[in-house]
């Protein structure tokens, strides 16, 4: 692990950093903030997983996490979305597929699959990683994301409800094995045997036997992709009637910007908390 850079916060550290990836064959990097009392204690560890087209940098530089994070001492870790480099494969015209569009699964077909192995990386080796280098307590664990993030976020907490204690979404794309814009890179990822694709989608996992304690979600009316690709709806209704907790806000005015995402952070910083103790 190599330092991209490291700046105090809050009391805290903000770091980037970079590594070589086995699960992506390429350098990945990702962002971590360390509150200031992980000098002395492990403290509970959040994931935040970007939508479409982010890196690390965008909720780092926008999401307005950390004074809070430094408040209730949470260690925030943001991946990348994607591997990058000049070997990966991409489509560099098509924003909803490739370099920026990973949408957290294993791809199972060329070229995508020697470098796009996302829900290997966010689950077994990145998570290896920040447990070696800093003071995280593995029991404790959140994940939550926006949009392509959300999406990871809940897939990812409902494949592994014993690692993750909590999980919150801005804005997710609930069901991507229908929505107009992850059809596409779906298939392109995970072929056209849509049984598989089922792996990957919050909606399907539940109706499948998956559960989770509970959501929450907050959402935007003015979201310009809530009807074509997000439909927090159809999550709401496929949770009824299986134990499954679901807070479902829905807010006037409000985008699919990180303007909208850091007027929540708050709210979201201290859910994860009061669930993670």
């Amino acid at each position: 692990m190599k330092i991209v850079s490291q700046n105090t916060a809050f009391g805290g550290m903000q770091g980037v950093f970079a590594h070589d990836s086995k699960a992506c064959n390429a350098e990945m990097t990702f962002a971590v903030y360390v509150p200031p009392q992980a000098v002395s204690e492990a403290r509970p560890v959040l994931w935040y997983l970007s939508g479409l087209t982010c890196t690390h940098a965008n909720v780092m530089e926008k999401g307005e996490y950390r004074r809070m994070a430094s408040e209730l001492g949470l260690i925030i870790v943001c991946p990348d979305t994607s591997p990058r480099g000049a070997d990966v494969p991409d489509e560099p015209t098509n924003w909803q597929m490739g370099k920026g569009a990973g949408f957290y699964l294993d791809a199972t077909e060329k070229p995508w699959t020697e470098h796009y192995q996302m829900y290997t990386y966010i689950t077994e080796e990145l998570p290896a990683l920040v447990g070696e280098q800093f003071r995280i307590d593995p029991s404790r664990q959140g994940i939550f994301g926006h949009s392509m993030g959300g999406h990871g976020a809940m897939t990812i907490a409902l494949k592994n409800p014993d690692r993750f204690k909590s999980c919150s979404a801005f804005a997710p794309i609930v069901a991507p094995s229908s929505a107009d814009w992850s059809v596409g890179a779906f298939e392109k990822y995970l072929g056209s045997d849509k049984a598989a694709w089922r792996e990957y989608d919050a909606c399907a996992l539940v109706e499948d036997g998956a559960r989770f304690p509970e959501f929450l979600i907050d959402q935007g009316k003015s979201d310009s992709f809530l009807e074509n690709g997000l439909r927090p709806w159809l999550f709401e209704e496929a949770v009824k009637a299986t134990g499954i907790g679901l807070t479902f806000r829905m807010h006037e005015r409000y985008d699919h910007s990180y303007y909208f995402i850091s007027t929540f952070m708050d709210d979201h910083l201290t859910w994860h908390a009061e669930r993670l103790g």
